[in-house]
């Protein structure tokens, strides 16, 4: 009775690992990550205190369902804020039409003055970065 337990067990795990390692994954897998740009921005409180807190959220349209956020690349030089949002792209089968994201992250100043935040909205016929500008002032 032992070796019969002990052989379904051996039975269980052996189908265990053939199962796990034979799962196609490749649509899960992130092929790529680029720039996408910000259509528009959404700032709750132009003014604020230093050490309060507040999400600014940022709207961009994605292709598909194959594509989403992926992340910020959020530069800071003195009381200038430069944001670009990411997008990744997963193989698979993307039957989602356009639509459209919403994301954000936190803004919390540690000094007074007025902030600056520009946010890469794309590139122009002449191939120049636009930039969608908005100033929050911290008091």
């Amino acid at each position: 009775m032992k070796k019969i337990v002990n052989l379904i067990l051996m039975a269980s795990i052996v189908g265990f690992f053939a199962v796990s390692c034979d799962r196609n994954d490749d649509e899960n897998v992130i092929q790529s990550v680029d720039a996408i740009k910000i259509d528009s921005v959404k700032i709750a409180q132009y003014t604020m205190d230093v050490f309060t807190v507040q999400t600014i959220k940022t709207y961009s349209t994605y292709s598909d369902g194959c594509h989403g956020f992926y992340g910020y690349d959020y530069r800071r030089n003195d009381l200038t804020r430069t944001i670009t949002a990411y997008q990744y792209k997963v193989n698979g089968n993307c039957t989602q039409a356009t639509y459209v994201g919403t994301n954000g992250f936190n803004f919390r100043p540690e000094e007074k003055g007025t902030y600056t935040f520009k946010f890469w909205g794309g590139k122009d016929s002449n191939n120049a970065d636009i930039w969608i500008e908005k100033t929050i002032v911290v008091e």
